[in-house]
């Protein structure tokens, strides 16, 4: 009976393994963080008078610094050879909601906005995966007993 998770010579990937391998291949969390922060900033926009505390200089710009984060959020997403234009345009449009949106959406979108880019801004495409500190002791292990077995043998 041939297995149900291979098809011809290749195995099936299911779509959580493929939404996970295209996540590897793009700054996910930073595009996604500066998206959600535009999208948070523009909420507040739409909060009632009571709430809103500054709508900005004229208005139009409120709207735009922050729907142009969500969309720089989704162009890192989609073209992340370009992360560090929309990285740096996307923390300079985050800084200046301050002036612009209800203070950064009340601080919170400003934030996400400027992690969001830092992270996008620092991601390494071609990036070795890391390998945790028990791994690295016991690799280091392994070898200094491979290592000493060869010189017991040697000695012998």
């Amino acid at each position: 009976m041939p297995d149900p998770h291979t098809t011809g010579d290749r195995p099936r990937r299911g779509p959580r393994l493929a939404f996970r391998a295209w996540r590897a291949r793009r700054p996910f969390w930073g595009g996604l963080l500066l998206a959600l922060g535009g999208g948070e900033i523009l909420l507040t926009e739409k909060a009632s008078l009571k709430v809103v505390l500054h709508i900005g200089m004229q208005g139009l710009a409120g709207y735009l610094l922050p729907a142009l984060m969500v969309i720089l959020g989704l162009l890192t997403l989609f073209n992340p050879s370009q992360r560090l234009f929309y990285s740096i345009t996307g923390v300079l449009l985050s800084l200046g909601t301050w002036l612009t949106s209800n203070l950064g959406g009340f601080f919170l979108g400003l934030l996400l906005g400027v992690t969001g880019s830092c992270l996008a801004f620092g991601w390494l495409p071609d990036q070795e995966p890391r390998v945790s500190r028990r791994e690295r002791r016991k690799r280091a292990r392994a070898t200094a007993r491979a290592l000493a077995s060869e010189g017991a043998e040697g000695a012998a």
